[in-house]
């Protein structure tokens, strides 16, 4: 399993012992949607100990059911949840970020929103079934959004249409943010600015590459396998 948190307690300024979560990396190599183990593990960890949490994000985005079960936890969390991006918040990890009490970013971090993105296999009816879901999970995004920024739906949505990235201060401005951080010990990877936008496309894109560019793989039994992923409709932001 191919774990992308990790829990670690941190000393405050103050003295004070404070559970530290650093999200980094693609959100969930794999959906969480069709796994039972991977969200209880994380909700069993999340619920082990009591008191504040700083979640610590450097992340281009993956799996929005991922993202989504996060944010969900995270929100209901009993103790307060404190939001650091020290490098990026983008695509589902900026859905995240929006489950925080407060939200703070380093002056050279960035968060981008963008719409839902899919693969889809079937004829037009099947392409139709799959435009619908995006929509509604749009709105379902548009809903974490909304909550956390008091921006007007429409205005979300426009946003998302065009991919839009903000510096601190536009996402402060715009409600994403509540604050910058005025130092941090956390190294800001730069790379990760790097990514596709669209991260499980391409992974799947890369999968399906190397599947085919092997000899003898052609199997009609893996061909449906990969088929059967396909239609399977897994949805990223």
């Amino acid at each position: 399993m191919n774990r992308f948190w990790k829990w670690k307690n941190e000393v405050t300024e103050d003295g004070h012992e404070e559970r530290s979560l650093e999200l980094f990396g693609t959100i969930a190599s794999e959906s969480w949607f069709d796994d039972d183990i991977t969200p209880e593990m994380f909700r069993s960890e999340l619920n082990s100990g009591t008191g504040p949490v700083t979640v610590w994000i450097n992340s281009p985005g993956g799996d929005c059911i991922a993202a989504s079960r996060i944010y969900t936890m995270l929100s209901q969390y009993p103790g307060k949840v404190t939001i650091k991006i020290d490098g990026v918040a983008a695509s589902a990890a900026s859905v995240i970020a929006m489950a925080g009490e407060e939200v703070l970013m380093a002056p050279p971090a960035m968060m981008m929103i963008h719409n839902p993105a899919t693969l889809a296999f079937g004829d037009h009816n099947d392409m139709k079934v799959a435009e619908k879901m995006l929509d509604e999970v749009k709105e379902s995004i548009i809903n974490a959004y909304e909550i956390k920024t008091h921006l007007p739906r429409d205005e979300i949505s426009r946003m998302m249409d065009r991919q839009t990235w903000m510096n601190a201060k536009k996402a402060m401005e715009l409600g994403f943010a509540d604050g910058m951080l005025e130092s941090t010990t956390k190294a800001v990877d730069m790379a990760a600015f790097s990514f596709a936008s669209r991260t499980s496309e391409d992974s799947l894109k890369e999968k399906l590459v190397a599947k085919f560019s092997k000899p003898k793989s052609n199997t009609g039994r893996e061909i449906s396998a990969l088929l059967q992923k396909l239609n399977s409709k897994e949805v990223s932001v």
